[in-house]
């Protein structure tokens, strides 16, 4: 099999704008639907479900009803013994792949308990970020890593974080890519990365929520009808408006947090340009990459006709189990 040189290699890495990026992830959804077990699509189903009874309500109720009602829900969990704990338990159980939930239940912390919602936003950022990186490493660490070994990307990826170490792994935390509960699975799968390390980087990460919780709270504020009557044409208007700049700054920080992070690691010393272009690609393309390793290792049917998948070997080997030949099909 002959090599190609840097140059062919460099030249087939195309560079790529946070846009196409985006329209990548979204249109990779149903390719990782149809490969996701019962229990991921039945978690999609529940979403899309419950999208549909949002928008119904819109429509039949009407905006304002919905949104009071939805204030009236936000203020009882509120008062509930123990609504905060429900709430980081939420938020630290969809910090795990490929669940999905952790934005929203981030902005219902702004919701019901207003600026304050930050605290309780922040301490169940941080222990769900602790329970999947050690879930993660522990129950996934061995088919994670047969398949990371034979991956150039990712070994471009560890190289990079092995030479640049905490700034870069705190640079990765801020960025988009990839997002929130895929992040925590990229540094459970890198073994250069300590825990120590990932809970500083996640540490560094918190005051970023006070974003969501912020716009969360503005928009408690306008969902509530008291609160509302209250204000004149001019209040609603600022409202309206702060919730719109709010958006657009976490968009515009994370756009700038992304070119810092490919900027940190072009110039990793010691790392051919080569690899630092495969290193960005490993981000960009993270939610793809990891997620065909771990759907596979939540599947009961991961192994039902199909061949013996490269690494598999390597695989029982680091469990300690001898390795399992592939068995030839019988005629039909």
């Amino acid at each position: 099999m002959e090599e190609s040189t840097p140059e062919q290699a460099a030249a087939t890495v195309q560079r790529r704008s946070v846009p196409s990026i985006a329209k990548e992830y979204f249109v990779g959804l149903t390719k990782r639907y149809k490969k996701a077990p019962p229990f991921v699509k039945l978690l999609v189903w529940i979403f899309i479900a419950v999208n549909c009874v949002v928008v119904t309500l819109l429509v039949v109720v009407g905006p304002a009803k919905m949104a009071q009602t939805l204030y009236n829900w936000s203020q009882a969990l509120r008062q509930l013994r123990f609504g905060w704990l429900l709430l980081m338990t939420i938020i630290a159980v969809t910090s795990f792949p490929p669940l999905i939930g952790w934005s929203t239940s981030i902005s219902v912390c702004g919701f019901a308990y207003g600026l304050q919602g930050w605290y309780l936003a922040a301490a169940g950022a941080l222990l769900g970020a602790a329970m999947s990186f050690v879930v993660l490493r522990i129950l996934f660490r061995n088919r994670i890593r047969s398949w990371s070994q034979k991956n150039r990307k990712w070994v471009a990826l560890e190289s990079v974080i092995r030479a640049r170490g905490l700034p870069l792994i705190i640079l990765i935390r801020l960025s988009p890519f990839p997002p929130w509960v895929y992040n925590n699975l990229l540094f459970a799968s890198i073994e250069t990365v300590s825990f120590l390390q990932f809970m500083i980087a996640t540490l560094v990460y918190t005051p970023k929520l006070m974003i969501a919780v912020w716009i969360g709270s503005r928009v408690a504020m306008l969902s509530d009808g008291s609160q509302r009557d209250k204000m004149d044409t001019k209040a609603k208007i600022v409202n309206g408006l702060s919730i719109a700049i709010g958006i657009a700054i976490m968009l515009g920080t994370g756009w700038l947090v992304w070119k810092l992070t490919e900027q940190e690691i072009k110039r990793t010393p010691g790392v051919s340009a080569e690899d630092d272009e495969l290193a960005t690609e490993a981000l960009e393309t993270a939610v793809d990459d990891l997620e065909a390793p771990l759907i596979r290792s939540l599947s009961p049917e991961r192994y039902r006709d199909e061949p013996l998948e490269p690494g598999r070997e390597l695989d029982d080997a680091i469990a300690g189990q001898p390795p399992k030949p592939s068995q030839p099909q019988a005629p039909a």
